[in-house]
């Protein structure tokens, strides 16, 4: 490992567990079948703000709560997921978050307010916690071929799910802004359906998680210093996500293979991308040259012309594809807290700037002009790089990576240490 700069083993992740990627057992499939439509949730509303702010008479600050309530319910119950799964079990946990998503999914659909609709996006959002907080673990012990086929296979299904949640959302939402909704609704049933038929029961952790567990896992510096510099970092993402739609101001299609092309980019970066750079350049660096990168970009989609902010926003999926993958492997290896109490603390801490965002970002422009969300953004976002480097000490990931660790899954305890690049809530974003 390239200790001095947090960068992985010198070998390429990829190499390994791909020839048995597609020979899985129906209950994987199911599972990431399930996590795909899970990840187009976040997505999802994204083409479709400006036809719901138009059908339900709302403004752009009022729309843009339906990303905060998500996200903030979203932070919360990441105090609760490990709590609940250490207790039912990995398959009750799954089927009671996707009944969640079906059922408050459906009431989106029927929404006669925003306000109304901002609420149902919050249980949304619980439900949606707890299946993805809980769907690797999942995954990883079921799967045929060891963790790094898992691994693939999942974060293969993370950007899927982010790349065509827009696009189903545009095409859906052209005839009407509720159908992605309903669409939504339907599809997760049919994954509550599979994963009822074919998912076996999963080993549980080896002792149960406490509420305060994750709280008292940031005691860490380094992990406190990695949820930090993430909570910047989720404004920038979070502000391009929830307020750029508006600026584009274009039509639920054009919108749709905007975000698209976005999410094709994030995907790429996420699993090809982020750990060849990292395997070569260490993961300090490469996190913080992608910030600032990032930060540039931003600045250049608030003040460049209308083309220019479609290309800026496309191409920041390259960038934020990178941060999610080396932000996920800091909080995951940078302690020695067992990994979900880990990952339930570092995204309790960052999931609040994706709240914040959605809710500022127009506030800001109602106060200003349509420039100055994305100067915020810019600066956010240089403000995480510059933690990553004060800190970086802090941050340097210890050789025994990846190791297991007390409290961690059985199913947890098979991942290598050169695959482990991303846990099960890390995307929204993971």
């Amino acid at each position: 490992m390239n200790s001095s700069t947090g960068g992985p083993a010198e070998r390429d992740p990829l190499d390994a567990g791909a020839g048995s990627l597609l020979r899985q057992p129906k209950a994987v499939w199911a599972t990431a079948g399930a996590s795909v439509v899970a990840f187009m949730g976040i997505g999802l509303v994204d083409p479709i703000l400006p036809s719901i702010a138009k059908g339900l008479d709302a403004s752009a600050s009022q729309v843009s709560l339906l990303f905060t309530s998500y996200f903030l319910i979203t932070a919360v119950a990441m105090l609760v997921t490990g709590f609940v799964s250490s207790r039912i079990g990995g398959k009750k946990t799954l089927l009671l978050g996707l009944a969640l998503v079906v059922v408050f999914a459906a009431l989106s659909g029927t929404s006669g307010s925003v306000g109304a609709l901002v609420g149902f996006r919050a249980g949304w959002g619980l439900g949606n916690a707890l299946f993805v907080s809980t769907a690797l673990a999942v995954i990883v012990g079921a799967a045929a071929g060891g963790s790094a086929a898992a691994i693939l296979l999942y974060e293969s299904a993370l950007g899927l799910g982010m790349a065509c949640g827009p696009l189903v959302g545009a095409l859906l939402g052209d005839a009407s802004w509720r159908y992605p909704f309903f669409g939504t609704a339907a599809l997760m049933a049919i994954g509550f359906l599979c994963i009822t038929a074919f998912l076996k029961e999963q080993p549980r952790p080896a002792r149960k998680t406490s509420l305060l567990d994750p709280i008292k896992a940031l005691g860490h510096g380094g992990l406190a210093s990695a949820a930090a510099s993430a909570f910047f970092y989720n404004y920038t993402f979070f502000t391009v996500l929830a307020f750029t739609p508006f600026v584009l101001d274009m039509t639920p299609y054009k919108s749709g293979a905007v975000f698209f092309a976005w999410g094709v980019l994030l995907a790429a970066f996420s699993v090809l991308v982020a750990p060849r750079l990292q395997a070569r350049f260490g993961s300090l660096k490469v996190l913080g040259g992608s910030l600032i990168l990032l930060a540039a970009d931003v600045l250049v989609l608030g003040y460049g012309s209308h083309a220019t902010a479609v290309v800026c926003t496309i191409l920041s999926g390259a960038f934020i594809g990178v941060n999610n993958t080396v932000y996920t492997e800091l909080a995951l290896g940078v302690s020695d807290a067992p990994r979900p109490v880990a990952s339930a603390g570092y995204n309790f801490v960052r999931w609040f700037a994706a709240a914040a965002a959605p809710f500022f970002a127009p506030k800001i422009e109602e106060w200003s002009n349509i420039h100055i969300p994305f100067v915020v953004a810019a600066v956010t976002a240089v403000l995480g790089a510059v933690v990553v480097w004060v800190r970086r000490n802090a941050l340097t990931l210890p050789q025994a990576l990846g190791s297991a660790r007390a409290g961690d899954a059985p199913m947890a305890e098979e991942l290598e240490p050169q695959h482990v690049t991303r846990d099960s809530v890390s995307v929204f974003a993971n």
